[in-house]
């Protein structure tokens, strides 16, 4: 008896595999990686590193202090963590141990070092260090976790607060060298005010913040949620 060869085989041929699903999103990184690329391109079009930056900062210092956004990822990810130091849970947490201890004129010097370490060139030195520290991101998990100034973090939980840093002080050298800010930190801008915003909150200066940008008031002087 003849038999149908195409319905046979329909019947005995087993389904396809559903495909593979990719990794999981990782928000964060993007953030961090269009924040750390944004801070390369406006340093390839400085031409004086020398002139005024930040306050007492050159643009080199101001360069230097936010290139620690890049290469503290990668030093303290390969410190480990040390025993007996507290966790530390999240970005909010990282910034709130720091109130009450600045530490200004140490801000202001190791930016200083950080500017000279930069060497004779340093918007390659930048690009190294921003290559290096996204292939290190890139393939440590989440939870790993790192020894910070202030305890141990997740990676999850620390790099956010590199973005705001990377973002922030982008801007600022983007309009201390006559330079638009990249609209490439338009991916790294949601992840900063979050932070911004949540920190306001924990300050007590959520409603000062909300009549600002909702145009119902003015901020007070010398606001600021850090």
């Amino acid at each position: 008896m003849e038999t149908d060869t195409a319905s046979s085989f329909a019947q005995t041929t087993e389904p396809e595999p559903a495909a593979q699903a990719g990794p999981p999103p990782r928000p964060h990184v993007e953030a961090y990686r269009a924040a750390s690329n944004a801070l390369a391109r406006v340093c390839r079009n400085i031409t004086d590193w020398e002139a005024s930056g930040l306050g007492e900062w050159t643009v080199r210092d101001l360069a230097g202090h936010v290139d620690r956004a890049l290469v503290n990822v990668t030093a303290y990810l390969e410190a480990g963590t040390e025993p007996g130091a507290p966790f530390v849970d999240g970005p909010v947490a990282y910034y709130r141990a720091f109130w009450g201890r600045h530490d200004d004129e140490g801000v202001a010097e190791r930016g200083r070092l950080a500017g000279q370490a930069l060497g004779d060139e340093p918007s390659i030195t930048i690009e190294r260090d921003r290559v290096l520290a996204q292939a290190v991101v890139d393939r440590t998990p989440d939870d790993a976790r790192l020894r910070t100034p202030v305890g141990t973090m997740t990676l999850a939980g620390y790099l956010p607060t590199r973005t705001f840093e990377l973002a922030v002080h982008t801007a600022d050298l983007a309009r201390a060298t006559g330079q638009e800010v990249p609209e490439s930190l338009d991916l790294a801008w949601p992840e900063v005010i979050r932070l911004a915003s949540e920190l306001a909150v924990q300050n007590g200066q959520a409603v000062d913040l909300v009549m600002a940008i909702t145009g119902r008031g003015t901020l007070p002087e010398g606001f600021t949620v850090l």
